[in-house]
């Protein structure tokens, strides 16, 4: 729609505003945000564009490309590996498909033999298929096909052997194009761009697996004759240039000033209130988020504003469009029609349709799961809501940037969760605005990443010790644990992968939570879908009652042997959580800081976890009703922690009594989970936590944070250099919630192994005063 007749040609914050007064939402609107709209800057077409490739450009309507289009073109067609930082719809694709469609058409051979070649990696197949869609829009002599799960087998052959531009995910270079090199050879010879879009979306462990699926990439590539120049693309990385050189292990120059016109962008903070209803152990508990976004969603399609909800959940978004339609049903019979939902799991064509019926305006609202965060070209949007903070500032600006397109106006709203961040957030807008997004933290070097990948590139070609500096400095030392192992055998030529497996199924790429366990319906055997292994002993474990895609299932028993969990539908009166005993101990100390006398360090630690029985509670007060005892084993991890200590008799002088600490000491464990990952791009399932008022290790009151995957996935690092911020986050959270004893949103935790007992918020709130009070010494 152009912005001339968009309904928020008016001001988005008076829209906002006025949202906000309507009856019963007082106190709601916590904080409204504008940014300024900014005009575009040109550049010229470059000289070495081959002509049917500009001109297929400009037929799209692209007269004159944007200055950063040009800059980030010119430095890869001169064999720059470069990053391309800018706004959401700044024309990142454009950039990078100059020089690639341009060295494959210019290289083709006088008798159609294939010429330079192109891989694209998206992290999603949803948005390999769109950028197809756009690829083949331009009417391009090119050979271009994607090359995923999807796939039919004819398809994949057709690619090997005459495709110019790949488009595929990690998944399919890790499993399929890398242990096959030898039939991709001709490809991989000829491989001169290498695309590695949604940058940002690589991080922790998945980030780790990546980098080195790319290094394996570039070896193999070396080996056939090629060395690709690397083009990254996101609009939300921080530190891009490290962060790319990280991912490649290339240096890597960045390109980050947009030029890209933008209206302007009204963002607003949005608290739910607190209900009559009384949660776990009594506590307040607030609106959903999801509910809240229902009527907001409902509104703004009433005023013909074409809205996108962001809702965590497939369930919930199907629930969001319901609601807002029953609501709109109410005020017109005509406009529950005009409200749809849009998940993950619909197929191309339904994806489709949805996305022309926005375009045309049939359609106006829209609830969708993260599906359509990443770059997916949904254009005419004026507004998103999102139904809790996405989890990281990078995914915030990526949703928010799907309303706006084509230099219009745009309207956001981020309605909070009952939870620590969200709560924190929209009463500390600074938080959110005026700062960088979040550093993409992940770990390369990490040994129980890198171990499998050493396997998997034994396998494709021998290792050899010229092969060693590829994969990080630990390469050696994980070789000869590998080679200890039986893994690897040393030869004349280099190591050996000697067992009978495929190594590449060493390495789950998306997980690191050991081999996942299937969940098998009772009565067909048919497989239902997994569950990562790490999760499996306390969410599918005997008679759990277990959750997926919005169906209700009890378990009826689990063979970690066997990796299996067998259920059947049901409809349980009540809800199942598990009870889990976790133990840690310090290996090593790596780092540490004196706040004065108390002590801030980072290191690697074992923690061991073991779920001991389940309750039951009635849906949906939440009451208990039962608890049953479960014989699981013990599971170890050796990962990396940060932990602070503080000395007896610094509790004592501020007051705090004996009997207050173990309440103090658990409630700042959990608030400060829930802050991280406004310091680390991570989510706070990614990471624990233990605490003690007396750990054996450092015989003082101990609160631990780890990384929840074997051997660290660089969140307690980020959480260790932001410690001081971090932690001050965590003692506001507390101390300004509203509630009385502590709630959801601030010192309660869904993934508590203790059923949130004891928490003491009041005294948590003290201890971390105590800490802090020597952080500037």
């Amino acid at each position: 729609m152009p912005s001339s007749t968009s309904p928020l040609s008016r001001s988005g914050s008076e829209l906002v505003r006025r949202l906000a007064a309507a009856p019963g939402r007082e106190d709601r609107l916590t904080h409204v945000e504008t940014l300024a709209p900014r005009a575009a800057v040109f550049g010229d077409w470059p000289d070495w564009v081959a002509p049917d490739v500009r001109a297929a450009w400009v037929a799209r309507g692209v007269e004159r490309p944007w200055l950063h289009q040009v800059q980030a073109a010119e430095l890869a067609h001169a064999g720059q590996h470069v990053v391309l930082s800018t706004g959401t719809a700044s024309g990142k694709s454009l950039a990078y498909q100059l020089p690639a469609l341009t060295a494959a058409r210019s290289s083709r051979g006088t008798r159609g033999q294939r010429g330079a070649t192109v891989l694209y990696l998206a992290p999603t197949k949803a948005l390999a298929q769109d950028q197809l869609a756009g690829l083949t829009s331009l009417g391009l002599d090119v050979r271009v096909t994607t090359h995923d799960g999807d796939s039919g087998r004819d398809q994949r052959d057709w690619a090997r052997d005459y495709a110019e531009y790949v488009l595929t995910n990690p998944d399919m270079l890790h499993r399929s194009l890398l242990p096959g090199h030898a039939r991709w050879s001709a490809f991989l010879g000829s491989l001169r761009y290498v695309v590695v879009d949604e940058c940002h979306h690589y991080r922790g462990v998945f980030g780790a697996h990546v980098s080195q699926v790319l290094r394996r990439l570039r070896r193999i590539c070396a080996h056939y004759g090629a060395y690709p120049t690397f083009v990254l693309a996101s609009a939300t990385v921080a530190e891009p240039e490290t962060a790319a050189g990280r991912l490649t292990g290339l240096p890597v120059r960045a390109v980050t000033d947009d030029a890209s016109p933008r209206g302007q962008v009204t963002l607003g903070l949005w608290e739910p209130p607190f209900t009559s209803y009384a949660g776990e152990n009594g506590a307040p508990v607030r609106r959903a988020a999801s509910s809240e976004s229902a009527d907001l969603l409902a509104d703004l399609v009433a005023e013909g504003v074409r809205t996108l909800a962001f809702v965590r959940s497939r369930r919930g978004a199907e629930q969001v469009a319901l609601t807002a339609a029953e609501l709109l049903a109410e005020v017109d019979p005509s406009l529950p029609g005009r409200v749809a939902a849009y998940r993950g799991g619909y197929l191309p064509e339904e994806r489709r349709a949805i996305e022309q019926s926005l375009r045309d305006g049939s359609l106006v609202g829209l609830a969708a799961t993260n599906a359509l965060e990443l770059g997916i070209d949904v254009s005419g949007l004026d507004a998103v809501i999102m139904a809790g903070f996405p989890g990281t500032r990078a995914a915030l600006w990526q949703q928010v940037g799907r309303a706006g397109r084509d230099a219009q106006d745009a309207l956001g709203l981020m309605v909070a969760r009952d939870d620590p961040l969200d709560t924190y957030l929209v009463h500390h807008p600074e938080a959110l605005f005026g700062r960088p997004v979040e550093a993409t933290v992940f770990d390369p070097d990490n040994p129980y990443v890198l171990g499998p990948h050493l396997c998997a590139a034994a396998q494709e070609i021998p290792l050899t010790d010229d092969d060693l500096p590829l994969f990080g400095d630990t390469a050696p030392s994980v070789v000869a644990g590998l080679v200890e192992a039986g893994l690897l055998r040393r030869r004349p030529r280099g190591w050996f992968w000697t067992d009978r497996r495929r190594a590449a199924d060493l390495a789950d790429i998306r997980s690191a939570g050991g081999s996942p366990i299937q969940l098998i319906e009772a009565e067909t055997g048919r497989v239902v879908g997994t569950v990562d292994g790490g999760r499996a002993h306390g969410t599918a474990h005997e008679g759990a009652v277990y959750v997926h895609r919005g169906e209700t299932w009890l378990v009826e028993s689990l063979d970690l042997d066997e990796h299996v969990a067998v259920m059947s539908r049901a409809e349980p009166h009540y809800s199942t959580s598990a009870r889990e005993i976790t133990d840690i101990t310090i290996v090593s100390e790596r780092l540490h800081q004196e706040w004065g006398r108390s002590r801030l360090s980072l290191g690697e630690v074992d923690v061991s976890h073991q779920v001991v029985s389940f309750l039951k509670r009635r849906r949906p007060s939440g009451e208990v009703i039962g608890e049953e005892l479960l014989d699981l084993p013990v599971r170890a991890l050796r990962t990396t922690a940060v932990w602070w200590t503080v000395p007896d008799d610094l509790l004592t002088d501020a007051g705090l009594a004996t009997a207050d600490l173990p309440g103090a000491a658990h409630a700042a464990e959990h608030c400060s989970i829930g802050l991280l990952p406004l310091f680390a791009t991570c989510d706070r399932w990614d990471i624990g936590g233990v605490s003690t008022a007396l750990h054996g290790d450092t015989g003082r009151l101990t609160v631990f944070v780890y990384d929840g995957h074997p051997g660290g996935a660089g969140f307690s690092e980020r959480g260790f250099g932001a410690a001081r911020e971090w932690l001050t986050a965590t003692r506001d959270t507390i101390a300004s919630c509203a509630c009385a004893d502590g709630c959801p949103s601030c010192i309660q935790s869904p993934k508590c192994g203790n059923q949130n007992n004891p928490l003491d918020k009041l005294a948590a709130a003290r201890l971390l005063d105590v800490l802090l009070a020597g952080a500037g010494d």
